[in-house]
């Protein structure tokens, strides 16, 4: 019990060093680790060896990965490609139904793009509808923010998901296609929410106009703005059927190229690719300029979730997850388990990101104690972390200001608004996630 007592002060320890005194949480996920192994009575060596190996197995795996998918989003936002996607839903839904505009609008773009960076995006967006259709721009806000928000922790490439899905060992397009079955009504709840509280806000005036929609800018065609999202999520996911038990596509040449062009990596290059058809205007920033910007995003996002690697190569080498398992191995918490954790850690530190990285390092010596080593379980349990670490956002998480701040809200009516949502959001989700459990698992 000692250890398992040193490990929720130390992760206590993290919690508080990250929203109390703004500590990052790289070098917070790197101290844990070392705590964990003097305490587990590793020696010196094995402290290092399993510091460098977790971290460096972690980055083999998703660090490239990582890099395309920031490249892609930083061509979304400076492209306007993003405001493609949200003007082809307004016309495809209707400016009547401009709140599930809003929802749907969110939830695609936020598959690439990180959701602090796309509500921003997008706020300019959100404030030229409530003028125009007298929707209260909060209601739009929390609607939009909602959609952002799902596959912000449910659906790769974005990188708190992918990071769990390599830190758990789990089938990258069975967690995109689960994740996806899950994000649409976890968004949706948001919407609802959204269209429930429309009756009890006036529009709020604005007084944040820093960011402004320019008419002048030359928006990229539809298709071209999809195609860089919806191409390396369709190509991962043939991979993903093509490698199930009964072979559909065979087991030839087809099997061959779709293992190849499915591959993440393979994948999200082909999807950088294209969205290089994003940027027409020869005569401002080069790609260079705009590839160097996502590289920049992605570097901190890297370095974090290696750190996470680090410290859960560390939990591995203790035999932590042996002890776990034989004390709540008769408890039957089974995806509950990773669900708590992550809402407790997003709840108190504030990063979603932070959230599902440390719980997957946490969880991922324990999977076989609680029944969750085979392919489904190792999937739903990435996504039992994401439904946790939407759980919930207020005054610690940076999400929570932007959408604040952008949308003219004072922090009660954001409480009562954002944070509510994402509470509902958060317990729909593991609700969804434990009915998939029961079934195939």
């Amino acid at each position: 019990m000692e250890i398992l007592i040193v490990l929720l002060v130390v992760v206590a320890l993290m919690v508080i060093a990250a929203s109390k005194y703004k500590f990052h949480p790289f070098l917070s996920l790197l101290m844990a680790g070392i705590i964990m192994g003097f305490v587990g009575e590793l020696s010196e060596e094995e402290i290092t060896t399993a510091l460098t190996n977790g971290f460096g197995k972690t980055l083999g795996s998703i660090g490239i990965i990582i890099a395309f998918g920031t490249i892609i989003g930083a061509y979304l936002e400076k492209s306007g490609g993003a405001k493609t996607l949200a003007n082809w839903a307004l016309s495809a839904i209707g400016a009547k139904r401009s709140i599930l505009a809003m929802n749907i609008t969110g939830f695609i773009v936020s598959i690439p793009v990180y959701c602090d960076s796309g509500f921003i995006i997008l706020s300019s967006l959100n404030k030229a509808i409530s003028k125009s259709s007298k929707i209260p721009v909060v209601v739009l806000a929390v609607s939009l923010a909602a959609g952002l928000y799902s596959t912000h922790v449910f659906v790769p490439p974005t990188p708190g998901p992918l990071a769990a899905t390599a830190a758990l060992n789990a089938d990258l397009g069975l967690v995109i296609l689960l994740g996806l079955v899950i994000a649409i009504p976890v968004s949706l709840i948001g919407f609802f929410w959204a269209k429930y509280i429309e009756r009890h806000y006036k529009n709020i005036s604005n007084n944040h106009d820093s960011v402004t929609d320019s008419k002048n800018q030359t928006i990229p065609k539809t298709s071209t703005a999809f195609m860089p999202i919806v191409i390396p999520i369709v190509l991962i996911a043939l991979k993903s059927i093509s490698n199930y038990p009964t072979h559909p596509l065979g087991e030839g040449l087809l099997f061959d190229f779709t293992n190849f062009i499915g591959n993440p990596v393979i994948a999200l290059l082909i999807g950088v690719f294209l969205a290089f058809k994003l940027k027409t205007n020869v005569k401002e920033a080069t790609h260079y300029d705009w590839v160097t910007n996502g590289l920049k995003e992605a570097g901190i996002i890297i370095l974090i979730t290696g750190a996470g690697g680090a410290f859960g190569s560390i939990l591995q080498a203790t035999g932590i997850g042996n002890i776990i398992g034989n004390k709540f191995s008769d408890s039957n918490l089974g995806l509950f388990l990773p669900f708590i954790i992550a809402a407790l850690l997003k709840t108190a530190q504030g990063s979603s990101t932070v959230s599902i990285i440390t719980t997957a390092a946490i969880m991922a010596p324990i999977l076989a104690s609680f029944g969750l080593d085979s392919s489904m379980g190792r999937a739903l349990t990435v996504l039992a972390i994401g439904a946790g670490a939407m759980t919930v956002s207020h005054l610690n998480d940076s999400y929570f200001w932007v959408v604040a701040q952008f949308s003219g809200m004072n922090t009660t009516t954001a409480l009562k608004t954002q944070t509510v949502s994402t509470f509902l959001q958060g317990i729909v989700g593991i609700i969804l996630i434990m009915i998939l459990g029961w079934i195939f698992i």
